[in-house]
């Protein structure tokens, strides 16, 4: 009877998702404000709280959280990353003060502790490079100026991301500053061998897990990523960490050949991922907290609309470029729920989890929103002059492609 009531339940939330899914295709927006909706129907407090299934889930979202990590990693070269570090590193600084900030401020305002703090400043700083580079696909800003300005924001947020994961789980698990900097050492450590590795060693990890066989990379692949995962957990690194080293270690045409593989697995089991982070947000939570998430919401858009502008024009890009940078900054999504997901499984302030389920909704559903309309509004606002004006007149290019 229990099998059979978690296949019933299993299955009518994949069916959801699925639906869900076809609408956001339908409308142009991103998925994951909707999967959170269908977890806090489904969760506890919910119209129709799934019971059987919660625990098979939870396995499901864990896997999730790996396989977009993994994912990620695999869009990086360890020699694109060593080169970011070089070049973006003050653009980098600037997106960390700015962006995790006002997460930092609220949870301490609000007397939430140190520990809910640090959790806050990362969820509002980390940008989903998921919905950001869906936003460029989509608008067609991939071949633009400003995009590998973006580009390497991202890269740069996804490195910090590899250090603060681990001291943040170090934290929350009560190991104090000793603890939390033993970790710091071991993701340092960690992301140095494999740079190290992928830089000088790269053909012979690629000869290892490569295959003819499609079935046999597959399992390959997958089970390196989360054996990997496995083990960087258990060191306290975070799984996640673990699967985007993996992730980066892989390039060339195999990491292309992965990517198509575990595609429709990481988009499955993501989605099943924030499925479950709305099962564990109460609905009755959020409207306490939606003022403050909106005001959180307003404050990101605006810190990370000037990152991007501050940092296209030091590349000396020009103001529809500057702005474009700015909007495709502005989303957050997986990163953001993960560090929302790991605060309140360690039991960590009871509003946090509420807050970054209502601060994602809001972002993940207003930034592609607000990409469509910040270049039509830069030419209406624009003055046009000197060259720009000639190419308005006629001369060829779109205003502000500088």
């Amino acid at each position: 009877m229990h099998g059979s009531l978690l296949l019933i339940e299993f299955g009518a939330v994949l069916l959801g998702l699925g639906l869900l899914g076809a609408l956001s295709v339908r409308f142009g927006i991103s998925p994951i404000p909707l999967y959170l909706l269908a977890g806090l129907a489904f969760g506890h407090g919910g119209l129709l709280p799934l019971d059987t299934s919660e625990e098979f889930i939870a396995t499901g979202a864990e896997i999730g959280v790996i396989l977009l990590l993994f994912t990620l990693g695999l869009e990086y070269t360890a020699p694109e990353l060593v080169g970011t570090l070089r070049t973006s590193a003050v653009g980098g600084l600037l997106d960390l003060v700015l962006n995790a900030a006002p997460g930092v401020i609220v949870a301490v305002v609000m007397g939430w502790g140190p520990v809910a703090a640090l959790a806050l400043g990362g969820v509002t700083y980390v940008t989903s490079s998921g919905i950001a580079a869906k936003v460029l696909n989509d608008l067609d800003w991939i071949g633009n100026r400003e995009t590998p300005v973006v580009l390497s924001l991202l890269v740069m947020e996804d490195l910090t991301m590899a250090l603060y994961l681990p001291i943040l789980t170090a934290v929350l698990a009560g190991s104090g500053l000793l603890g939390g900097s033993l970790a710091l050492g071991i993701a340092a450590a960690a992301v140095a061998v494999v740079l190290f590795v992928a830089l000088r060693f790269g053909r012979a990890v690629e000869a290892f897990v490569d295959s003819p066989s499609q079935e046999v990379l597959l399992l390959k692949v997958l089970g390196l990523t989360v054996l990997v995962a496995g083990i960087a957990q258990q060191l306290q690194v975070s799984a996640a960490v673990g699967a985007f080293l993996v992730g980066i270690a892989l390039s060339g045409p195999l990491a292309h050949t992965a990517r198509e593989l575990l595609s429709p697995l990481r988009d499955l089991f993501a989605a099943v991922f924030f499925v479950f982070f709305g099962l564990q947000t109460n609905p009755a939570d959020l409207p306490p907290v939606a003022g403050l998430a909106l005001l959180l919401a307003v404050v990101g858009i605006g810190t990370k609309y000037i990152t991007g502008w501050w940092a296209a024009g030091r590349a000396g890009i020009g103001r529809a470029g500057r702005a474009r940078a700015g909007a495709a900054l502005i989303p957050r999504g997986e990163f953001n729920i993960v560090i929302a997901g790991l605060a309140v499984a360690a039991g960590a302030h009871a509003s946090l989890g509420p807050l970054a389920a209502a601060y994602v909704l809001i972002l993940a559903v207003v930034a592609p929103l607000a990409a469509r309309a910040v270049e039509p509004l830069v030419r209406r606002t624009a003055r046009p002059s000197g060259d720009a004006l000639t190419r308005a007149r006629g001369g060829g290019g779109r205003v502000g492609d500088e």
